[in-house]
């Protein structure tokens, strides 16, 4: 006879394994999930200064004190290094639930399956807030990969003393400067050893590209088979030659700074070297940490082109991954997070405007200190940077065209060398990805 002391061992084992799985599927399969039911979400935020962490960090608390039965874990990321990060998260099935990113670094994880379609998980209230202008940034395909919350345009930080003194037209965004005009300014406030302007470009692509919407400037251009190629036609130039010629020509942008990060020309800003600065929005808060006593500046409206004052931008966004076991919780958690009031802390934090109708409304972001009413005026001309969609873009923009730009702006290679490598080796690099 079979021994029934085995039996028995084998049946036991079986049952506690049975157990085991019935334990697990009441817990959930989020891996911070409780044996009492509670939720616990992982939320991966990009701020960085000190007013914007705060922010967020208060709004996870608040959100926890209201939901005790879903549980937000905040996670500090870091913008250098995200990209890699998320994808090795992803691959590793360790993503967090909630993802704070760029929409100009979503496509890939969009198309590649790793975040979820928010299409349907989104209230209506949320969806109806925000433009669609601003929803385009994170559509990829048929779906939206992302919620753009914050914005910012590129303003011209000007030394308000100086341009007073010249007796220069000051822009407003009612009455900007053209492109033409902004060159001639610029010559007009160089001499002795100091500039109209210092040009920060040490990453070219986006900024050339995304002024260059106000010219009418597409560059990328999707065809009816959904191919995309590169053109460098007239519109796409009236930008790059303006900073060439300023630096290169009219000797009324400083050379030295076309390879330097927007904080490198803050110095040379301050000790009256540079009339004014193309910064992003964002970039007041460092002025106003570091400005010295007594100098004055102002925002100013970038140059408009024959489609005004647009310009292209690349919204932060809030995602959600496709391997969360609990998509519906992560987007009631954006969804408080975006609440109008809400939206209008996390702008306030970042020195940024947020995307949100109501948000743009109060009167906090429309006070001239500090140039919150110019910035957002800008709001309704900004729109989704024309490499938004385009697969094969991060490559191309650092192998083919930041090279090329750099070259062409220190003046070591002309305009026609610049657009034959933006569209003969720039077609080569986008047609591997739409094969």
């Amino acid at each position: 006879m079979r021994s029934t002391t085995g039996f028995a061992g084998h049946a036991g084992c079986v049952l506690a394994l049975v157990l085991t799985l019935l334990l697990a599927g009441c817990t959930g399969s989020g891996t911070g999930d409780t044996a009492d039911g509670r939720i616990t979400l992982r939320f991966q935020s990009l701020a960085w200064q000190q007013e914007s962490v705060e922010a967020n960090k208060e709004l996870v608390k608040e959100w926890n004190a209201s939901h005790p039965d879903i549980r937000v874990e905040y996670v500090q990321g870091s913008w250098d290094s995200v990209h890699d990060q998320l994808l090795t998260s992803f691959e590793g099935g360790e993503a967090p639930d909630i993802i704070h990113d760029a929409s100009d670094d979503l496509a890939d994880f969009a198309y590649g399956g790793y975040l979820a379609d928010l299409t349907d998980l989104l209230p209506q209230r949320l969806k109806s807030d925000i433009p669609q202008r601003s929803w385009q940034t994170a559509t990829f395909g048929d779906g939206v990969y992302g919620v753009p919350f914050l914005q910012e345009p590129r303003v011209l930080i000007a030394n308000a003393t100086w341009l007073k003194k010249s007796g220069v037209r000051i822009p407003t965004p009612e009455r900007p400067w053209s492109w033409a005009e902004f060159r001639q300014v610029t010559k007009r406030l160089s001499g002795n050893g100091k500039y109209g302007v210092a040009w920060p470009l040490k990453e070219p692509v986006s900024a050339t590209l995304n002024l260059s919407l106000s010219t009418g400037g597409q560059l990328f251009h999707r065809g009816t088979d959904d191919r995309v190629t590169v053109r460098f036609e007239a519109a796409d130039q009236v930008v790059p030659r303006t900073v060439h010629d300023q630096a290169n020509t009219d000797r009324s942008a400083s050379p030295t700074t076309l390879g330097s990060g927007g904080s490198d020309t803050l110095p040379g800003f301050f000790g009256g070297k540079y009339a004014m600065v193309p910064l992003g929005f964002s970039y007041r808060q460092q002025i106003v940490q570091q400005a010295p006593k007594g100098f004055h500046w102002q925002v100013l409206p970038a140059p408009a082109g024959t489609d005004g004052l647009a310009q292209g931008v690349s919204p932060q966004t809030l995602s959600i991954a496709e391997d969360s076991p609990h998509k519906k919780e992560a987007a009631e958690f954006v969804d408080y997070l975006l609440r109008p009031r809400n939206m209008v802390r996390l702008a306030l934090g970042d020195w940024m405007l947020p995307t949100g109708t109501r948000a743009l409304e109060d009167p906090a972001l429309h006070t001239a200190e500090n140039g919150w009413a110019t910035g957002t005026a800008l709001a309704a001309h900004l729109r989704s940077a024309p490499a938004q969609s385009v697969r094969g873009y991060p490559e191309w923009k650092d192998k083919v065209a930041t090279p090329a730009f750099q070259e062409y702006y220190s003046g070591a290679i002309g305009l026609d060398e610049l657009r034959s490598r933006l569209e003969k080796d720039g077609n080569l690099v986008l047609a591997r990805y739409q094969r």
